[in-house]
């Protein structure tokens, strides 16, 4: 369950033909800049355009390079997928890499570079191209979340570093938007120790942002539900409770 491998990175894609490769370029590079040994799994969700095909072809141009593709036949969402891919990896911890390749290489390597750091890296970023209602819209999202858990974290949706075998063990109940809130705050009840970093990802313009959708709303509903309910929890039995430790880099 430690993993063989440093790291396992779960590249998520749907509809990124436009993006995936430059995604898989930077993360690699990345990674073997910061000097972790790594593997890859690239999770196709169902995607309607020529995702499939151009990893595939990265695969086949890249054959020294430890990198997987699964493909869901229907669109499964990203949280499923979250959980899934991590018990088809080797690392020792575990990170999601959205395949829009918002986050520049030289973002990553820093975030890279942490790993065994903390049982939790928690980025925080600072976002090129967001606009104001989102960013609005974010910031309560942050600040409900921090409300209902107790808890003091900059940003939930920064695509954190966990151990591997936290994510399979403690599992997030969401699987949608809220997903990364829910999994931080139930590790953070089981007194992980974590730490946060400022970071940079680019917001891609000419997008739709599916972040609004009925599907997402209902599941940062469902995460803030949770929340709440541990926190409640954790007050019956605070006796039992281990604080979590954050560690400053």
């Amino acid at each position: 369950m430690q993993g063989t491998t440093d790291i396992s990175i779960f590249v998520s894609c749907y509809n990124e033909a436009s993006f995936i490769k430059e995604t898989l370029d930077n993360v690699t590079v990345a990674l073997e800049e910061a000097g972790c040994t790594y593997d890859i799994i690239v999770v196709d969700d169902a995607s309607k355009d020529n995702s499939v095909a151009i990893v595939k072809d990265y695969i086949f141009n890249n054959p020294a390079l430890p990198i997987t593709l699964k493909v869901n036949e229907v669109n499964r969402g990203l949280g499923n997928n979250y959980v899934e891919a991590a018990f088809l990896g080797r690392g020792k911890y575990y990170r999601l890499c959205v395949g829009d390749n918002a986050e520049p290489k030289d973002k990553l390597i820093p975030i890279f570079r942490c790993v065994g750091k903390a049982d939790i890296i928690i980025p925080f970023h600072n976002v090129i191209g967001k606009g104001l209602l989102r960013t609005s819209i974010s910031s309560t999202y942050t600040f409900l979340v921090n409300i209902l858990s107790g808890y003091n974290i900059r940003y939930y949706n920064g695509l954190a570093i966990h151990l591997r075998y936290n994510v399979m063990r403690w599992p997030p109940i969401s699987y949608g938007f809220g997903f990364q809130a829910d999994i931080i705050t139930r590790l953070l009840d089981e007194g992980a120790s974590y730490a946060q970093i400022s970071t940079i990802s680019i917001e891609r313009k000419g997008r739709a942002s599916t972040a609004l959708s009925l599907r997402n709303t209902l599941s940062v509903l469902h995460t803030l539900l949770e929340v709440w309910i541990r926190r409640f929890r954790r007050l019956l039995y605070g006796s039992n409770w281990i604080k979590p430790r954050e560690i400053t880099i």
